[in-house]
């Protein structure tokens, strides 16, 4: 039995080619941008993850909390983020609720 033999295709023209289309001005501009963006709101991440735990590092003492009917004891770190996280969370909320009273959403 004979082995198949290979099928030569002839080499493509040059018309036949596909040409890539030049990149303008402005498309590379925007791309560039659009990675520099990118590269500034990763190093922004970065430099707020480190501030977070030069927080956390030197907020650790224990510090007394009064609530008025009580009083507890917490990490003074613990304190501020919940805080913030609480902050976040009633500015979510108000945002929605203004959005739905005056019918943006």
């Amino acid at each position: 039995m004979a082995s198949p033999q290979p099928v030569e295709h002839p080499p493509p023209s040059p018309d036949a080619l596909p040409t890539a289309a030049a990149e303008s001005r402005t498309e590379r501009l925007f791309r560039q941008g659009h990675r520099a963006r990118l590269y500034a709101g990763a190093g922004l991440f970065v430099m707020l993850l480190v501030g977070l735990i030069v927080l956390i590092a030197k907020n650790t003492a224990a510090v007394r909390l009064d609530w008025g009917v009580g009083s507890t004891h917490a990490s003074l770190v613990w304190i501020i983020l919940a805080a913030a996280v609480i902050g976040w969370l009633l500015g979510i909320t108000t945002a929605v609720v203004f959005a739905h009273r005056t019918g943006r959403a």
